[in-house]
């Protein structure tokens, strides 16, 4: 009996881990898009769209992954704010030359209407990103 009940609470507390962990990913990123399916819904929702060129060689790509990308209030700005698109600079490469992508990480900023309006290339601490994407909310340049 004992037994039986112990493996209930085990159970019990793995589902319940499963699904916080899984809950806890899903909203504890950055909703990103591939190219194509960014444009179409940033056009379709009115919202502004950042794009973000990036490779896994890349050192500073991982840098601004790992501190910028992962800050709390850049994540639910961005998320809130704006579409946010990836691209592999190394596989997508018509995409990569379409925007002349040199350096990297390389960073693009898009009105509602699809109008480039900012470009930030190399990496940008948490603390100047949060403010550059304010800055474009805002409609300042």
């Amino acid at each position: 009996m004992q037994l039986a009940k112990l493996g209930l609470v085990c159970l019990i507390i793995s589902c319940f881990t499963i699904v916080s962990d899984s809950g806890l990913a899903a909203s504890s990123g950055i909703k990103w898009y591939s190219f194509k399916e960014g444009m179409v819904i940033g056009n379709s929702t009115s919202k502004k769209i950042f794009l973000n060129f990036y490779a896994d060689w890349c050192r500073y790509c991982h840098v601004m992954e790992k501190k910028t990308f992962k800050n709390r209030s850049v994540v639910n700005y961005l998320n809130e704010n704006f579409i946010a698109i990836q691209v592999d600079f190394d596989t997508e490469k018509k995409i990569s030359a379409l925007f002349r992508v040199k350096g990297l990480p390389d960073n693009w900023f898009f009105s509602q209407e699809g109008e480039i309006i900012g470009h930030r290339p190399g990496y940008i601490p948490p603390d100047v990103f949060l403010k550059i994407l304010k800055s474009f909310m805002s409609g300042d340049k």
